[in-house]
Formats: C-alpha cells, sequence, structure tokens
C-alpha cells in the first residue's frame, strides 16, 4: 500500500502545522570565509602544470597540491561530470556531500567550499569560478552542481531494471582509483563516495519529493573552478548521461569529453598561506 491508498486522519489543526515558518538547521553565518577576491588574484599569476581529459563514459584521476588550482571544462558539448576528491595523503579524509549539503545547501556556487569527512571537517576546495552561476534556481527548483545526488551506479541499475551496465559513474570511479593507485578493483570501490555533481541541473519536484534532473544548462567553454585548500587526489567521470537531459547509466545519451586543467601560484605567492586545520573537536564523545 502506498501513501497515497492508505487512509489517513487529518487532524484539526493541520494547515496551521504546515504553517509553522522554517527554521535554518546550520546557521553558516559563522563559518570562515574563504578570501575568494585573494585567491583570484594569486590565480592571475598562475601557471598551468598540466592537463587530463576525461573520455565519455569513463574517468580519470588527477593530483592538485595544495594552494593550486583546478578547472573542469565542458570542451565539445553539453556533458555533466561526477566529483570525487580525497587527501591525497590519507583516502580516509574525503569529500563530504552530506555536511557539505547542510552548510552550503543543496547546490554549490562561488565561494562555497567542499568539506570533509569526519574526524577532519575542514574545507578540502573553495569554488573561485563558476560560469553558470547566472542559472540561479529555475521555475522547477533545479539548480546547477548539486549535492544531493550520490552517482549513477550499477547497484541500483540492478534493482530497479535488472541491468549489468559497467560505464555508470560509480563503475569509472572506481576503475580511475584502482588504475591511478594500483589497487584492486574492491579496495577501490570502497573508497568512491557520495559526488559534486558538476554541471549537473537538478532539484525536487514539489508534489512527490522525488530527486529530478533536467538538460544542464553547460556549453562548450563553461567551467568550474577550485582553490585546493589541502593536497588533493581528484577523480572525475563524465557521466553517461551526457546532459541528463533523459536518462543515464545507458549507451544512448549523446556524452562528451570534459577537461581538467591544474595551475600553480607564483613562486612567492603563497608565502604565509597554510592549509586549514582539522576540527579542533576533542574526540572523546563524552567518554
Amino acid at each position: 500500500m502506498t501513501r497515497s491508498e492508505r487512509p489517513i486522519p487529518v487532524p484539526e489543526d493541520a494547515e496551521a502545522r504546515r504553517a509553522l515558518a522554517p527554521v535554518i538547521c546550520y546557521p553558516n553565518d559563522a563559518l570562515p570565509r574563504p578570501d575568494v577576491s585573494w585567491m583570484r588574484t594569486l590565480r592571475q599569476g598562475a601557471i598551468k602544470t598540466g592537463e587530463v581529459l576525461v573520455p565519455p563514459r569513463d574517468a580519470r584521476c588527477f593530483e592538485v597540491p595544495a594552494g593550486h588550482f583546478f578547472r573542469i571544462t565542458s570542451v565539445e558539448g553539453p556533458q555533466v561530470g561526477d566529483l570525487n576528491i580525497w587527501n591525497r595523503n590519507d583516502l580516509s579524509e574525503r569529500f563530504y556531500s552530506g555536511k557539505t549539503r547542510a552548510l552550503h545547501g543543496t547546490h554549490l556556487t562561488t565561494g562555497e567550499q567542499m568539506w570533509s569527512s569526519f574526524p577532519h571537517l575542514r574545507p578540502m576546495a573553495t569554488i573561485v569560478e563558476d560560469t553558470l552561476e547566472w542559472y540561479g534556481i529555475d521555475a522547477f527548483g533545479g539548480s546547477v552542481h548539486d549535492v544531493i545526488g550520490t552517482r549513477c551506479d550499477p547497484y541500483t541499475g540492478n534493482l530497479l531494471s535488472g541491468t549489468q551496465y559497467h560505464h555508470c559513474c560509480h563503475s569509472n570511479l572506481t576503475r580511475a582509483l584502482a588504475d591511478h593507485l594500483d589497487l584492486p578493483l574492491a579496495e577501490a570501490e570502497l573508497a568512491v563516495h557520495d559526488v559534486l555533481n558538476v554541471f549537473m541541473c537538478t532539484g525536487f519536484t514539489r508534489d512527490t519529493g522525488q530527486y529530478f534532473m533536467k538538460a544542464s544548462p553547460v556549453r562548450p567553454g563553461d567551467y568550474l573552478e577550485f582553490f585546493a585548500e589541502i593536497d588533493l587526489l581528484g577523480n572525475l567521470s563524465a557521466c553517461p548521461g551526457g546532459d541528463c537531459s533523459s536518462e543515464h547509466s545507458s549507451d544512448t545519451a549523446a556524452c562528451f569529453p570534459l577537461l581538467v586543467e591544474t595551475f600553480a601560484p607564483a613562486e612567492g605567492d603563497l608565502k604565509g598561506w597554510q592549509s586549514p586545520a582539522r576540527n579542533e573537536y576533542d574526540g572523546t564523545h563524552g567518554r
């Protein structure tokens, strides 16, 4: 029996309960504000150090030292990407999409940060440029660069349609990490985590609250650029859904590569800057 089929009595004060004003769970006024202006000035003198072209329906890893920049660009056609990042020196510190969502909201843009998992909980990367920032929130409640989707994966595909599809983002990220670190697939898979959906346009339906996707507004030349707050290992999948206008986890959508470029600040420009420290909670948990 579904929710709509169950006879549920409606209390007399139902409307009054619904009318209660919401309260933000994690007011972020106390968050340290990244100095994006300084980062942009630093970027002006930066020199390109490398690039990785991520093939359609596949993934590639890349490394970014603390204080450097990386840019993800749509280069041939509208394409979304699924991004994982780890501490390059400690895979147990990884991007925490749920806490990032709680602190910043469902979608990220300039000046917002990707936070790491417990017990670290510190900024891993700061968004310094977003050419799709103009999109805002559309009439459907959709926006770009979400931290609500988990990544397309073969397990859900098998659950819902009995498929054995191997080029979904979860599998792409697993293969790329295994290759980059010379790990067995089973070990690499355990490190793959929920993503930042770069360029993806998503939201929740108003009637059922279901996660939806729609055609991404990204076009060749659009990019999202980050400042690495700590030494990073990145992993980007060019989603098999292409621009995610109809479906993902299949070979029917038009898909395109994504370009990742890295940039180093000029010598001496980082003088006096340090990576953010780990969270200062004492870890005793009341014992």
